[in-house]
């Protein structure tokens, strides 16, 4: 496992995927950042990271989906192979809120960004970026947002953290590997956020509505039992989770 540790990027993802366009970069390559000042998110978010106090990474897995349909899969593992790091590591209750996101309590704690290249002969190279609140203190531009540090009440160490990560990460996409998706789905379900519970929803143009979180398709997309027990199926951008 290659490790390449920086002082300040822009983005880790970024930085993985421009090294691709010149070197050849062996499986599980991993660039880690003392500073990320332009971290992406999900929905073209940005994630706002404090210098020095958090845990910024991106890993390079390659051709770990069977299939281009089945890419969640990828997504499942890695969220998982978070949750089961930190549940070992630290006294706290910890949820995946669909699709990646991860919560202690109502607090995030960390995010999830996979960015997938297909190549001409059909080989995928998923980029996985993960940051993780370890030590910030500060959350007041992000009301929803809290660390490790501050649940706990004490300092912890992220060098710690970053190599029980990769080891579970190691682990999951051996599983993969070996088949053992369908038993990931089932156990990425045990962990989803306000599933089967009454919440709050917001669709795109603002209109807002109550439904029950029932299910993720084996294509990454929300399964909402509305009112009328009819159940709505929802894609990453086409519904938004209130709570």
């Amino acid at each position: 496992m290659n490790i390449i540790k920086l002082d300040a990027t822009a983005s880790t993802n970024t930085y993985l995927r421009e090294m691709l366009t010149t070197c050849d970069l062996e499986n599980f390559t991993v660039v880690v950042a003392e500073n990320q000042f332009a971290g992406k998110g999900q929905r073209g978010s940005n994630w706002v990271s404090e210098a020095g106090s958090n845990l910024t990474f991106s890993v390079l897995l390659k051709s770990v989906p069977v299939s281009i349909q089945r890419v969640f899969d990828l997504n499942v593992m890695v969220a998982l192979a978070v949750v089961r790091t930190l549940k070992k590591m630290y006294n706290l209750p910890f949820f995946i809120k669909w699709p990646n996101d991860i919560l202690s309590y109502t607090k995030k704690i960390c995010g999830i960004l996979i960015e997938n290249i297909i190549k001409q002969q059909g080989e995928v190279f998923s980029i996985v970026g993960i940051g993780i609140n370890v030590n910030q203190k500060n959350f007041s531009s992000m009301s929803k947002a809290s660390s490790l540090s501050i649940m706990l009440e004490k300092q912890l160490d992220k060098e710690e953290l970053l190599h029980a990560l990769l080891q579970e990460l190691a682990k999951g996409y051996q599983q993969l590997a070996e088949g053992q998706a369908a038993l990931m789905w089932q156990e990425y379900k045990t962990f989803l956020f306000r599933k089967d519970s009454v919440s709050a929803f917001e669709l795109p143009q603002g209109s807002r509505f109550n439904g029950i979180i029932r299910d993720v398709t084996p294509y990454g997309k929300l399964v909402v039992e509305m009112e009328d027990s009819s159940n709505a199926v929802f894609d990453l951008k086409e519904v938004k989770l209130l709570y």
